[in-house]
């Protein structure tokens, strides 16, 4: 059994379109989507299409805590407001709602892996990592590993997949195999390129290869600036491969 994992494609259609030509290359048996998908600024209505076509073809997909924003008064600060503006005029009303009536969580493989944006209570939160305040010695703070267990440990999974917080890893948590897939666009650690990953079951275990795909980053950034008024951020977002640019 092989899964494919996506996450926080953020309206990057040039990334995601480099990710599923390098996914679609494994073949695998499954795709889970874990949300995100379509807050940002280069094409997101082609990355909403392509997404939505994953879904037609039977992937799985759970909300981020951007598609919370599409619910009524999900928009709370001034620049939550001036994108959600923007991505009326992208995406059509079905689109957005498509998004915001998708489920916090799903599982699969008879409850054998289980999906979720942050944590299974609350695509805001985050799993593995917290972010951590500028200037207080570290960009994230791990979760205490008995308060992640007593997260974990009642799902009764084999494997509990989470994004959000756009750093891939793992970690093992009894018999359970925790993993942040990383993210297809706006990446923390200063290496742009796309990521994904890739989860094996081999003879009852699983592993997890975590892959980064190189993209026409400047064809994401030409589109921003042509079609959007946030041309300028996202290029120093996507160029510099993090989040420090705009302060995290």
């Amino acid at each position: 059994m092989r899964l494919a994992v996506i996450s926080d494609v953020h309206g990057n259609a040039p990334a995601l379109e480099a990710v599923l030509r390098d996914l679609r290359a494994e073949t695998p048996d499954l795709v889970v989507n874990l949300g995100d998908q379509v807050e940002g600024a280069a094409n997101p209505a082609r990355a909403a299409a392509l997404q939505h076509e994953l879904a037609q073809a039977g992937a799985l997909e759970v909300r981020g805590n951007n598609e919370e924003k599409f619910w009524p008064g999900g928009r709370r600060s001034a620049l939550a407001r001036e994108y959600g503006a923007w991505l009326e005029t992208q995406l059509d009303a079905r689109a957005r709602a498509r998004l915001a009536a998708l489920p916090l969580t799903v599982r699969s493989l008879d409850g054998r892996v289980f999906a979720c944006h942050g944590t299974p209570a609350s695509a805001w939160e985050s799993l593995l990592w917290a972010w951590q305040p500028e200037g207080t010695g570290g960009f994230y703070r791990a979760r205490d590993p008995r308060a992640l267990a007593d997260l974990v440990g009642p799902l009764g999974a084999e494997v509990v997949l989470c994004g959000h917080t756009h750093r891939p890893g793992a970690t093992r948590v009894g018999d359970t195999l925790v993993v942040n897939a990383g993210a297809v666009s706006e990446q923390v650690d200063g290496d742009p390129r796309a990521r994904w990953t890739l989860l094996e079951c081999r003879r009852g275990r699983w592993t997890a290869d975590f892959r980064a795909v190189p993209y026409d980053l400047e064809a994401a950034v030409r589109w921003a600036q042509r079609h959007s008024p946030f041309g300028e951020d996202v290029a120093a977002l996507l160029r510099s491969g993090t989040f420090e640019v705009r302060g995290g």
